[in-house]
């Protein structure tokens, strides 16, 4: 009896009823699920699984597209998207100005009617900064210019280059074992445009002044024109024997 009592107070305490004598196995029946319900819940477990089976193979093949094009993002220049962007720019640039001469419309003019003034001072000051015109100061720098404005004036030829690429194929593209000389023919209008330019460079070069600059933040030293000549002449034969005077009554301390 005590031991039966026992039972039941442990019964009680975890929270089960209790369970007469030869009742048990009873219970075990009723706790054990049907085969019905055991295939519903196998069923439902292998549909999660092949839920989860397919997410990761469409995981690892996103994956796999992410690293290919990872990998070609890596081996293009570093450079690549701001001259891919550059490119697009001038076709949309090109196929304006052929809208606009269909059209017998002046492409300068219609682009400066869509601009605001705002953009337009800031782009005009943007390019002052980019490439200030500070007049000659040496040949290296000169000739540095030179090579950033005839960059500038370069416009693919996206016809020619077809043209060149059926004609020439794989050598169009050289390797370090390559010979190019004497394979390359210019055309007539390149030619012309060459001649142009030159041309355009003798006009200028004879037209030519030096420029210059006006600082703003130097210190105004004179009364008029006539006055800052003079007073640039003194300085640069002058100034380094006279920087100290200068600096004692700029300051106050000259005796």
């Amino acid at each position: 009896m005590a031991a039966e009592a026992a039972a039941v107070a442990e019964a009680a305490a975890r929270g089960c009823p209790e369970a007469p004598d030869g009742g048990s196995s009873g219970s075990e029946d009723e706790a054990r699920p049907s085969p019905a319900a055991a295939a519903q819940k196998r069923e439902r477990w292998l549909r999660k699984f092949r839920e989860l089976h397919m997410k990761r193979n469409e995981a690892r093949k996103l994956n796999h597209q992410e690293v290919v094009e990872e990998d070609k993002r890596l081996k293009l220049p570093p450079n690549w998207e701001a001259k891919k962007a550059r490119l697009e720019w001038e076709l949309k640039v090109e196929e304006k100005k052929k809208e606009c001469a269909a059209r017998g419309e002046d492409y300068e003019r219609v682009k400066l009617l869509e601009i605001s003034a705002e953009d337009a001072e800031r782009w005009e000051r943007k390019k002052k900064r980019k490439n200030p015109d500070l007049g000659f100061s040496d040949y290296a720098a000169a000739q540095l210019r030179q090579y950033q404005r005839l960059t500038r004036q370069i416009k693919p030829d996206l016809e020619q280059y077809e043209k060149l690429k059926e004609q020439y194929g794989e050598a169009l593209y050289p390797t370090s074992d390559s010979l190019l000389h004497g394979t390359h023919v210019p055309t007539k209008e390149g030619i012309d445009r060459m001649v142009a330019d030159l041309e355009k460079q003798i006009e200028k070069r004879e037209k030519y002044s030096r420029r210059r600059p006006y600082n703003d933040d130097a210190d105004i030293d004179y009364i008029n024109e006539r006055n800052a000549k003079f007073n640039k002449k003194a300085e640069r034969f002058y100034g380094k024997y006279t920087a100290e005077i200068k600096q004692n009554l700029e300051r106050g301390t000259a005796v």
